[in-house]
């Protein structure tokens, strides 16, 4: 991996993380209910959130290179998916099952965070 590789997906993610909020504030409003509307809005915030911390990653490979910023960058993208994900799904079906899959991808974010917490907190400067 690299920083190229991190800071890339971190702008295509931005992109579908904006078009997905823009959809769910003009296409969606009126078409589906407030609650489906604001667990949409959840989804697309926190997507946009951490597509910008892929660019967090991407900075901080450039100044601690090392795995746990590499499996930092790796569980945001894995939590964007399976949160953002299950959320966007849930909202759009109503499908309660897919429930289940959200608290893991929130897992994913929250040990991102943690990994690269741990890269600054080693420190390793080239």
């Amino acid at each position: 991996m690299s920083e190229r590789f991190f800071a890339t997906a971190g702008a295509l993610l931005g992109f579908v993380g904006v078009a997905a909020g823009a959809f769910g504030a003009h296409a969606l409003r009126g078409r589906i209910d407030p609650g489906a509307l604001a667990i949409f809005d959840t989804a697309a915030r926190y997507h946009l959130v951490h597509a910008v911390a892929l660019f967090a990653v991407a900075w901080a490979r450039t100044r601690w290179p090392g795995r746990a910023v590499d499996v930092a960058g790796w569980l945001f993208i894995a939590g964007i998916v399976l949160f953002s994900g299950s959320l966007y799904l849930l909202a759009l079906s109503g499908t309660s099952a897919l429930g289940i899959v959200t608290p893991v991808g929130g897992l994913c974010l929250l040990g991102g965070w943690l990994a690269l917490a741990w890269a600054a907190w080693r420190g390793v400067a080239p």
